[in-house]
């Protein structure tokens, strides 16, 4: 009997070895799961009298900013106090972002088209457009005036409200600019080259107003900004300023950008921010979004302090000739099981990351395979009904922690981006958690990945490169 247990442990043994048995084991013993078990406090805001972090990377990096949560206790918007924001207002206003954005894809507008120095702001988590976006302080003119600003990877032209106001401004936090009180405020000529190139920045041309130019852009929930062309001085910290930046001086303004004082362009067209400081930063530019409203993340411009295990991916040709960053999604995981989705159902839409859209839109047969494995993980959670865009919801009231399955985004190029614990779900209330994700309402709609999916990475932008990287921990 004992000779017949050893043959047959043998066997087993040498099966194992074949088929791999051991990499459970050996995932056990190296602490990976394919599962996160998350407190269920993190997924909600911080009490308004927690103390704000600050995100050691913006701190001890010269061309880093703090990048912020708008309605968190880090915000200057907020004056240290959090709130609460309206979740059904985000949403609604992030499918009206979503659907310009296809719109302007679809029509395949044309028109829109290595370490030197580096810089780092914070990033702050702000509503651009009313929405789930993220702020950064940035210091124009002469002297110099320190300015909220939400940064946007989708938008080229940088545009602040300036006095006076002609028409309307919107109420934003710090005091309208005024450029005649600044040294170093310049107008642009209508017959300037600069002038000729905001169609391909804004979508519209360029105007004249006694010879100088005059600029005008709108965004997908009728927002917008009309004003002078001008240059001015830009400082995004002591040792890093810039004369001369082409940038909007808006006079009527509109739109629900709650508290801010403008918009900083990080798109790829000439006019954007990263193509003006091209010289000294070379077009790369990365930040960190924090998952909480009480830590601060950065935006850092050049490529000091980037993360040796960034793994890239090339920025693909299906957002040629717009703003946009492109990508090409190969494959999604849940809990570790690669999805059976055809190759197909990625590449005929293509994709892009944006830094302005909150919720990832999939195309319809790739969100039903992962809603359908999500749902299959969580079944010992209760279901509950859906709001706006998001369909998959579960409700769990007098639970303390909840046990997710892992999601993992495959792209060109073999870059792997596991999402954090805190970009899977998002939280309206405890009996109201949802899936994070939303399908596209046409299989030729274009996937976007959103800021919530890119919480706590590190995302590089390498323009000049011709690729977008992705390391975790990003915020750290």
């Amino acid at each position: 009997m004992s000779s017949t247990r050893n043959v047959l442990n043998i066997i087993i043994i040498c099966v194992c070895l074949s088929w791999g048995c051991t990499d459970g084991a050996q995932k056990r013993e190296s602490g990976e799961t394919d599962s996160h078990t998350i407190q269920l406090s993190s997924l909600f805001p911080s009490s308004s009298s927690s103390p704000c972090v600050l995100s050691p990377r913006a701190s001890n990096t010269k061309s880093s900013l703090h990048v912020t949560h708008r309605h968190g206790t880090c915000s200057a918007l907020t004056s240290g106090k959090g709130t609460s924001p309206d979740h059904a207002e985000i949403l609604r206003l992030d499918q009206a972002r979503v659907n310009s954005i296809h719109s302007k894809l679809s029509k395949k507008l044309t028109d829109r088209v290595r370490q030197s120095k580096s810089t780092a702001l914070p990033a702050k988590d702000g509503s651009t457009y009313g929405s789930g976006n993220y702020v950064v302080m940035v210091g124009i003119g002469t002297p110099k005036r320190d300015l909220s600003l939400i940064f946007d990877t989708g938008s080229d032209l940088t545009w602040i409200q300036c006095e006076p106001c002609v028409q309307t401004c919107y109420s934003q936090k710090e005091p309208i600019f005024n450029p005649s009180s600044s040294s170093s405020y310049h107008n642009v000529s209508c017959s300037s080259v600069a002038c000729s190139s905001l169609s391909s920045a804004t979508g519209n041309s360029g105007s004249c107003l006694a010879s100088t130019c005059v600029y005008g852009i709108q965004y997908g929930d009728q927002s917008f900004s009309v004003g002078f062309l001008a240059k001015e001085k830009f400082t995004l910290t002591s040792t890093n300023v810039f004369d001369g930046v082409y940038f909007g001086c808006g006079e009527n303004n509109q739109g629900l950008f709650t508290g801010v004082a403008g918009l900083l362009g990080l798109g790829r067209d000439k006019l954007s921010f990263p193509s003006q400081t091209a010289t000294t930063y070379n077009k790369i530019f990365s930040y960190c979004l924090p998952s909480s409203a009480s830590y601060t993340g950065h935006l850092t411009f050049g490529s000091a302090g980037i993360s040796r295990s960034v793994k890239f991916t090339p920025i693909s040709t299906v957002t040629d000739g717009t703003s946009f960053y492109g990508l090409d999604i190969v494959g999604i995981a849940v809990g570790g099981q690669k999805l059976a989705i055809p190759s197909t159902v990625f590449s005929t839409p293509g994709a892009i990351i944006d830094s302005g859209t909150v919720i990832t839109r999939l195309p319809p047969k790739a969100y039903a395979a992962l809603k359908n494995a999500f749902k299959a993980k969580m079944t010992q959670y209760p279901s509950t009904s859906g709001v706006s865009i998001l369909d998959t919801c579960f409700d769990l009231s007098g639970l303390k922690t909840v046990t997710i399955p892992k999601v993992a985004f495959s792209f060109s190029g073999g870059a792997v981006v596991e999402i954090g614990s805190s970009g899977v779900l998002y939280a309206l209330k405890m009996s109201q958690v949802c899936l994070a994700f939303a399908g596209n309402s046409d299989d030729n709609d274009v996937a976007i990945f959103g800021n919530v999916q890119q919480q706590t990475l590190e995302v590089v932008y390498d323009g000049a490169g011709g690729r977008v990287g992705f390391a975790p921990n990003g915020c750290s």
